[in-house]
């Protein structure tokens, strides 16, 4: 059985920073891409970056460019999410995914098939 299950989120202020944490078992993702999309109450389920299998090309919402980073550690079939200047309007369920059909990253989350149980991150003002 496939399970990715998140870790890191919080409560933090405005300006602080947070990193996310996916761990998957079950199978590998070494080969295949990952992401993460957020999501909060009322709104659909929103992109916020992905990573190739390789690490080396990823992709960013224009929301959390330059603030964000995505990285993976494929030894410890893992992503991570390195959240600086967290600002109030990045408050929401994070959810961490994978995809067993694509190599590069996606930012439709209709292209991935495995999907955490969310970890909340909440940035007060």
């Amino acid at each position: 059985q496939v399970q990715l299950v998140e870790s890191g989120g919080g409560l933090v202020q405005a300006g602080d920073s947070l990193r996310l944490s996916c761990a998957a078992s079950g199978r590998t993702f070494s080969s295949h891409a990952m992401g993460w999309f957020r999501q909060t109450p009322g709104k659909e389920r929103e992109f916020v970056s992905t990573i190739d299998w390789s690490g080396t090309a990823t992709y960013y919402a224009d929301s959390v460019k330059g603030r964000f980073t995505i990285f993976r550690d494929n030894a410890k079939n893992t992503v991570y999410l390195q959240m600086n200047r967290l600002k109030p309007e990045d408050t929401a369920l994070y959810y961490c995914a994978g995809t067993n059909r694509y190599a590069g990253g996606s930012l439709n989350r209709r292209d991935y098939d495995y999907w955490g149980q969310g970890t909340q991150v909440t940035v007060s003002s």
